[in-house]
């Protein structure tokens, strides 16, 4: 019974990630830590990693939508920097020669995955 419980939140939370991840419009980018934050996973950005590395073929997810904080592509040149900034810029979006990309201008925050949970008060009043 255990293991059963931890399968299912495993699942949950991959969905949630699944879901944030979709959820970023054609012709903008987002981080791992918007799309963990999205999904109810404050420090979930390596998950997000794990879900796009394992479904996102699978799953046909945007994975060339997810790029760093700062803006930068993840990957290094010659292991998929310039297939992603190809993607991206045939979606509209402009990406420098180092693989850098104005968040201001195409940075969105995916729609949340879940509702906020409402933790209660450790000590009522």
């Amino acid at each position: 019974m255990k293991y059963g419980i931890l399968f299912y939140i495993m699942l949950s939370s991959t969905l949630a990630i699944v879901k944030a991840i979709r959820s970023i419009p054609r012709g903008k980018v987002s981080c791992y830590r918007d799309l963990a934050l999205a999904a109810g996973f404050p420090n979930g950005a390596r998950q997000v990693v794990r879900v796009l590395h394992s479904l996102s073929e699978k799953e046909k997810l945007p994975w060339h939508r997810v790029i760093r904080a700062d803006g930068s592509i993840a990957l290094d040149s010659g292991q998929g920097l310039e297939l992603q900034a190809a993607l991206l810029r045939s979606e509209g979006v402009e990406v420098s020669k180092y693989g850098q990309v104005d968040m201001d201008k195409y940075g969105v925050v995916p729609i949340p995955a879940v509702k906020p949970r409402k933790v209660p008060h450790p000590f009522p009043r």
